[in-house]
């Protein structure tokens, strides 16, 4: 059967849509992430402790948490091309900024413009991948759009820097990640419709909007689900490859292989998980997620140094876990819970939460925790909060379309 014009031109808009939403995303990784195997060398370098690195890493996610409280609800009244553009064109600057940074308070300030910058985009390009995409391919279309970040930022950052650090300092490996975000920045401006988000309603006040969305039990639940899984992200992430030299005594190349695993088991996770969502229902996913990357975790604390294999293919199963369950929680569970003219602003309310506390005061916690206790200690956080996370899942409700309409069968009959 022949594809009607208007279909095909709608396939092609989605398409090209979530595609540049994509390259945006692993940008926003790189530019996250890409600090977090260089902090061995930038503590030496820069004369910095674990609570500093902790403190750098916090900085970012307050910074990202306010940016998507705000900038969520902004881009729902005045459209997601000028928040995406804005935010692409900034970060892009700023990361290369960071190979200036001579000190703790530099490094801090230039990563808390990045945060912000970062932040801004996140609810405004899953608004975008939604409004561009069918009912059906909400999940599919939000995992392929979440995957780029983990795949690039966690994923083959990690092994780049780690070649790169061979043949040129520090400083020079932020610069030459500039360049890709603006290119990136004119895509977007040409791909993204200037009017998307844009409502009859731009009146509304913020506040309005943000007492809306907390009326949703989900939104409320998600809240706090998303500082579970942010928090075993980010300090895994930002503390590991410390973990992994300064207790299991591993090398940097093998750090880098094994940090490498967060990235790749993020982003088939984030393919696999939502999509099967799609199929099953988005609650019963959540809870083998939370489930899965506890039980994984767990399990990475037990293990010692002698095996890279092992180590890596657990922090694989941790975060295959976990970062679906990111992706399902500010995408289509958030999303199909609120009316469409607030999805940015819903996502942006559990975002600003989860990166506040989760992202924010996580590393913090978990950097004080390795001042005083030992770097040994830092994973009991994470597995905590997962643990937490697993309990909230079980008072969700059920947003997929399809599953809802099964449920409603079976109980009819």
């Amino acid at each position: 059967m022949r594809t009607r014009p208007n279909e095909s031109s709608a396939r092609t808009h989605e398409f090209a849509t979530v595609a540049i939403l994509t390259l945006g995303f692993g940008l926003v990784g790189i530019d996250r992430f890409l600090i977090s195997t260089l902090f061995p060398t930038i503590a030496r370098d820069l004369h910095l402790g674990y609570g500093d690195i902790g403190t750098i890493t916090g900085a970012l996610a307050i910074a990202w948490g306010l940016a998507a409280l705000f900038m969520g609800n902004l881009s729902d009244h005045i459209g997601r091309r000028r928040v995406l553009v804005g935010a692409l064109l900034a970060f892009s600057l700023m990361i290369g900024a960071s190979g200036l940074a001579s000190g703790l308070l530099g490094l801090v300030l230039v990563r808390m413009i990045m945060g912000f910058a970062d932040g801004a985009y996140t609810p405004a390009s899953i608004s975008a991948t939604i409004e561009a995409s069918p009912p059906e391919r909400h999940g599919r279309n939000i995992g392929i759009q979440q995957m780029m970040l983990p795949l690039l930022g966690l994923g083959v950052a990690p092994l780049m820097v780690t070649a790169l650090l061979h043949v040129v300092a520090w400083r020079w490996i932020f610069v030459l990640f500039a360049a890709p975000g603006l290119l990136v920045t004119w895509f977007t401006w040409r791909i993204i419709a200037g009017s998307a988000g844009v409502t009859a309603a731009s009146v509304r006040s913020p506040l309005r909007d943000w007492r809306t969305v907390l009326g949703y039990r989900n939104v409320r639940i998600l809240m706090v689900c998303m500082l579970c899984w942010l928090s075993c992200i980010v300090v895994s992430s930002a503390l590991l490859p410390s973990y992994l030299l300064d207790y299991l005594k591993l090398g940097s190349g093998q750090m880098g292989t094994v940090m490498s695993a967060i990235g790749f088991g993020c982003a088939v996770g984030t393919l696999v998980l939502p999509w099967l969502s799609d199929r099953i229902g988005r609650r019963p996913v959540m809870l083998f997620g939370a489930l899965g990357a506890g039980v994984s975790l767990a399990w990475l604390n037990s293990l010692g140094g002698e095996s890279v294999g092992a180590l890596f293919w657990t922090l694989f199963a941790v975060h295959f876990f976990n970062n679906a369950l990111i992706t399902l929680t500010v995408g289509p569970l958030c999303t199909e819970t609120v009316p469409a003219t607030l999805m940015a602003t819903a996502s942006g309310v559990i975002i600003a939460v989860g990166e506040l506390l989760g992202g924010g005061l996580g590393p913090i916690a978990a950097g004080q925790v390795a001042e005083r206790f030992g770097i040994e200690r830092i994973l009991w956080l994470p597995i905590a909060c997962l643990a937490m996370g697993f309990v909230l899942c079980l008072f969700l409700r059920e947003t997929n379309p399809v599953a809802r309409a099964a449920s409603a069968l079976r109980s009819s009959s």
